[in-house]
This record gives C-alpha cells, structure tokens and sequence, in this order.
C-alpha cells in the first residue's frame, strides 16, 4: 500500500487558520466576542497550542482578530477587507474617525429606528440594560465592551450591510477612543444613549437623528 504524504506543519496551520476564519465568517463567533480559550480551540480543532496560537496570529495579522492583555482575544472583522480597512483606520486622526463614525451612527440610527424588528428591539433593550448596568458598576473595559456591542445593534438594526461592514471595520478605532475618553472623564452618558435607544425602538426618525446629535455633541465637547 502507497502511503501518502505526511500533512506538513505550514498546511496544518493553514487548514486550522481556515477553521477559525469560518467560525467568524458564517458569524457563529460575532464581532466585538471573546473567542475560545486556547485550550478549548486546541479541543476544537483537534490540533496543538503552537498551532492554535499561529493560526490566531494569522487571523490577528489579517485583521480580523485582536488581543486585548490580561482579556482575551475578540473578534474585530468578518473579511480580510474589514480587517484590512480596520488597520488603516487605527493610524487615522481622532478626530477625522469621530467625524466619520457621527455620519454613520446618525444615519444608521435613522434606519434602524425605521427598519428595526422585534428581535432588533429586544436585543436593543437587552444591550442598553446590560451597558447601562455596567457604567454603574468599576469594570470600565467591561462596560467600554457592552457600549460598542449597543452601538454597533443600532447600525446592525439598519439592515443595511454595506454600512455594517464599513462600521465593523471602525470598531477598533471607536473602541480606543470610547475606553480613552470614559477614562479620561469617567462620563457614561447614560441618559443619552437611553433617549437615543427610546428614540429608536419607538420609530420616531426625528427623535432619532436629535438624540444621536446630541450625543455626539456631549462626546466631542
């Protein structure tokens, strides 16, 4: 009998980097989640942790991953064109991506607020209780985390997504100034984001665009 070739490492790596790269693709690992543990993808994929650990590197490198000290690692991207717009984004002014994130946050909040679903709704009132809960409590990455997870729900209830892609590629971005400037003045704007979500749930596309506004008037001041 003709033995085949042994799997040599490289394509190990390759087929494991795959296999990650599909749990974030067909969304069964969404974007701003903490992936598996180590030990758990090593379960997962069948394979060892220096291979698990260069897959996840491969998928860091690309974009679509970050690790986050003493965290974890979290997904950022669900294509290399997301991850790749995200690194380009990272080294951009703050103050050009806060303009832009305002374009897209106010305009995605006017659709959602048009577009949104029951379930866009229950996962909206679940997000806000749950950010809310935590900027009450002394665990900032963790309430800067549940923040961007409401935010991006309100661009995902669009239902538009091209603007979902071009916001999840920000996501890095919006997260470092959102933990910078909650450090910084240890504001949650609670009220702000409740009235914004209200806004939202209940369609009204006017209350909508004045309560996004005015929410980024209190970020930017």
């Amino acid at each position: 009998m003709t033995l085949g070739k042994p799997v040599q490492r490289t394509n190990l790596i390759e087929q494991v980097t795959e296999q990650l790269r599909s749990e974030i693709c067909s969304g069964r690992w969404k974007v701003g989640e903490k992936i598996p543990t180590e030990p758990h993808l090593c379960e997962f994929t069948g394979t060892g942790r220096n291979t698990v650990r260069e897959a996840v590197q491969a998928l860091v490198h690309t974009g679509m991953l970050e690790r986050r000290q003493g965290s974890g690692t979290y997904v950022l991207a669900t294509s290399h064109v997301t991850g790749t717009l995200g690194k380009y984004f990272a080294t951009a002014h703050e103050r050009d991506v806060l303009e832009l994130r305002q374009a897209l946050d106010v305009t995605a909040a006017v659709l959602a607020a048009r577009r949104r679903t029951p379930d866009d709704v229950a996962r909206l009132e679940q997000l806000l209780a749950e950010r809310n809960r935590l900027f009450a409590g002394s665990d900032i990455d963790a309430a800067v985390t549940a923040d961007v997870a409401l935010h991006r729900a309100i661009v995902e209830a669009s239902h538009n997504a091209v603007y979902l892609e071009f916001y999840d590629s920000l996501l890095p971005s919006i997260r470092r100034t959102i933990d910078r400037h909650v450090r910084v003045t240890g504001l949650g704007f609670e009220p702000e984001h409740t009235t914004l979500v209200a806004a939202v749930i209940a369609g009204d596309e006017d209350a909508t665009v004045e309560a996004a506004q005015g929410l980024f008037a209190e970020l930017t001041d």
